[in-house]
């Protein structure tokens, strides 16, 4: 029968990359059939693999939803955690957030069982634009709204450069292909502003369109080969 070794095996299952694979290897935090898993060891279809106590399976189908989180909603899988995302997801297979939206933001979060897309999602050297709507607490200037545009100091660290543009006399649109810690509210902060509200609106080309707060769907064939560009 054939066999693969057991971090390809985690890593076709789609929750961890190779390399987080090894990592849970090494802590003896990966069983086969009930016992501690060493590196190199290989597996075959027949063989039970669990990690952090859970079944997994090379042969899990592969789920990607594009969910509307809440303002007040904690970004965790962790469902032990009160007021999480996973309480608004009913599915038999566990997925995973990508990425994360504070929990005073609200809007588009993607969740997949895939790990092997998520820093195609996350590194913003592969481009991947987030879109949001902020409110500000008051009007702001033109060129404030140019300074956010070509990047303020945090931490002696400059922000990339950003689309940015008023959509009201406190509202503007702010797209970015970084994801710092609170990015935007510590970038309006810098300039005397602080946010009432954020929403993301989009990652790359998903949309959160008419999706009701609280809901979420499927993602289509073409967005889901787009995030694997």
């Amino acid at each position: 029968m054939e066999t693969i070794r057991i971090n390809t095996y985690i890593s076709k299952a789609g929750v961890y990359s190779r390399r987080e694979a090894d990592r849970l290897i090494e802590d003896g935090k990966v069983k086969i059939n009930d016992a501690v898993a060493k590196l190199g060891d290989r597996v075959s279809p027949e063989d039970r693999v669990t990690v952090n106590d859970e079944l997994i399976s090379a042969t899990t189908e592969k789920i990607y939803i594009a969910f509307h989180k809440p303002f007040g909603v904690i970004t965790t899988s962790d469902k032990q955690s009160d007021n999480n995302v996973m309480e608004y997801i009913d599915l038999p297979t566990r997925v995973y957030p990508i990425g994360r939206l504070d929990v005073q933001s609200s809007g588009l979060l993607l969740l997949t069982n895939d790990g092997v897309i998520v820093n195609t999602i996350l590194k913003s050297e592969h481009k991947k634009e987030k879109e949001y709507i902020v409110t500000l607490n008051k009007p702001i200037t033109p060129k404030d709204i140019e300074r956010l545009a070509n990047g303020v100091l945090l931490n002696d660290q400059r922000t990339l450069p950003a689309k940015v543009r008023s959509i009201a006399p406190n509202k503007i649109n702010i797209i970015l292909i970084q994801g710092l810690n609170r990015q935007i509210r510590r970038m309006c902060e810098v300039l005397g502003y602080n946010v009432a509200g954020l929403q993301r609106i989009r990652i790359g080309t998903i949309q959160l369109d008419d999706l009701a707060s609280g809901k979420w769907r499927v993602l289509t064939e073409k967005e889901i080969e787009d995030l694997k560009k």
